[in-house]
């Protein structure tokens, strides 16, 4: 009986012994878990920590290599810091408070987490400002024929020197790829030295965060994922350009990459754009799409503020008509109304001063045999008549493209292969005082056929009254005397010459221009312009 009681004891004891060690031990364990969510929650905390001053410092870092990209490009600061009263977010493309485009981060709001850092890489500029005309040519990596050196070699060929003064040329390579975007720049300044350091052709590049996902476009009007993420892209691009662009001049040309111009375009436009009455919002010097739309670069915000808010739904030309749609048009009246009224919006110049050369367009696979037949059917001369000639030349003519029909304006002289001593005489009726002069050669069909190593020279009415007037007012004699009389004056440059006439060579009997070295090519004079006093 003592036994028994003794051995229940024992198994209560054991039992009791258990049950403490159990429950310390369960106690414990859950003290330890209390600990690992703790430090858990310390981790966390402290990565989330690490993450925010990684991203100032990944901001810090940015800031200060766009500053020293600026710097190196002319800039003295980022636009950023050109402004101290933005308290908000703002787009710092340039010296220009954007604080009115805050709508643009509800559109794209991957761009609130650099706040005021969003400004392009220049690769190069000299930071020109107070242009007549900016020009933004976007661009991408093509996977067949790229045509952008064609379409630079155009636009600064078809200028002259007076043009190019006024003009600013932006290349916008849309690419975040930098080893492309840095190969192409050399290109381009071993293709175009004196255009980069003169500070007429700027290039830039996007930040590599500017573009968001492209996964949940909709597909609409039948087109195909990619081309729907080709077009949506596009619309920022070209919206990027334009905020970068509007503080650079008084007006804006939008291009592409892949179009030819006609000779003295730049003129052409800006009289076409004084000339106007009307409150326009865009001048249409092509047909085609978005290529040779003029705007004002006051409009530029408010344009692009409407780009943004629809630039996944269509294509950029017709988001501007819708604009169009919205400024003027009344919902109460028919369609054919509208069309009539958004003409006074948009106002279309002919003939066409922009041709698209392009067959391989910069979405992948694409074929377009696109052509602006108002650019093939005009020619466009400078409205002007010249004075009273008689012309004579020793090329041989081509057919009937005489030298009558260039100097008359009704067309152009084109002549077979020129030689050594070759010459166009150009005698006035009566000795004239000239103010300027121009003359044109190659046209945009055949932009090889110019006169090359050719001199300018004129024809004094008296050689001694010249010589002594010059030498009576002490002013250096830059002409050079040639022959019969003549003083070489210029020297044909990209097979343009251009120039002012000095006062005191009193007035003129003729003009002359003559080829000093054998042509492997035909020569086209597409434009003689010579104004009297």
């Amino acid at each position: 009986m003592r036994l028994k009681s003794w051995s229940l004891l024992a198994l209560l004891t054991l039992g009791t012994f258990l049950s403490l060690s159990w429950l310390t031990e369960w106690e414990r364990r859950r003290g330890n878990a209390n600990i690992s969510v703790e430090q858990i929650l310390k981790f966390h905390e402290r990565l989330s920590f690490l993450q925010e001053e990684n991203k100032k410092r990944s901001l810090q870092l940015s800031d200060v290599l766009n500053k020293i990209k600026c710097a190196s490009s002319g800039r003295t600061v980022p636009a950023t810091e050109l402004k101290d009263n933005m308290n908000s977010k703002n787009l710092g493309f340039s010296s220009v408070n954007l604080s009115q485009l805050n709508s643009l981060y509800y559109y794209l709001p991957h761009l609130r987490d650099y706040g005021n850092n969003i400004y392009p890489n220049i690769i190069f500029g000299k930071n020109r400002t107070g242009a007549s005309v900016v020009m933004g040519v976007p661009t991408i990596k093509r996977e067949k024929e790229n045509y952008l050196m064609e379409t630079l070699y155009s636009l600064f060929s078809q200028m002259s020197k007076s043009e190019e003064a006024e003009s600013l040329v932006i290349v916008f390579v849309a690419e975040i790829d930098e080893a492309y975007v840095n190969t192409l720049a050399q290109k381009i300044k071993n293709k175009f030295p004196q255009k980069v350091n003169s500070g007429v052709l700027e290039m830039i590049s996007p930040p590599a965060f500017y573009y968001p996902s492209f996964l949940d476009l909709k597909l609409m009007f039948g087109d195909s994922e990619k081309r729907v993420r080709w077009r949506t892209k596009q619309n920022l691009d070209y919206s990027f350009l334009m905020l970068y662009a509007q503080d650079k001049g008084k007006f804006y040309l939008q291009l592409e990459d892949d179009i030819v111009a006609k000779p003295r375009y730049v003129m052409a436009m800006k009289d076409f754009a004084i000339a106007q009455t009307s409150d326009w919002l865009v001048l249409e010097f092509s047909k085609l799409g978005f290529i040779g739309k003029l705007f004002k670069t006051k409009d530029l915000p408010f344009i692009v503020q409407f780009l943004i808010m629809f630039y996944k739904d269509k294509p950029i030309d017709w988001l501007l008509d819708h604009l169009f749609y919205v400024k003027i048009c009344n919902p109460e009246r028919d369609n054919s109304h509208c069309e009539k009224e958004k003409q006074k919006l948009r106002i279309q110049f002919k003939p066409s001063l922009f041709q698209h050369i392009g067959r391989y367009s910069s979405l992948s696979g694409k074929i377009q045999n696109l052509k602006d037949t108002d650019f093939e059917k005009h020619e466009l001369y400078i409205s002007h008549s010249n004075p009273p000639a008689s012309l004579l030349t020793s090329l041989k003519t081509y057919e009937k493209y005489s030298l009558e029909k260039a100097y008359l304006r009704r067309g152009i002289f084109w002549a077979i292969s020129p030689k050594a001593g070759d010459y166009i005489l150009i005698k006035f009726s009566n000795p004239l005082k000239i103010k300027e002069y121009i003359f044109i050669s190659g046209n945009v069909q055949h932009p090889g056929d110019k006169l090359f190593y050719t001199n300018v020279e004129i024809l004094p009415e008296n050689a001694t009254d010249f010589l002594s007037n010059s030498l009576r007012n002490g002013n250096k004699l830059d002409y050079e005397a040639t022959d019969n009389g003549f003083f070489k004056i210029d020297t044909f440059q990209n097979g343009i010459s251009q120039g002012i006439v000095k006062p005191e060579v009193g007035k003129i009997k003729a003009f002359r221009l003559t080829v000093l070295s054998d042509s492997p090519v035909w020569a086209i004079v597409s434009e003689i312009f010579i104004k009297p006093y």
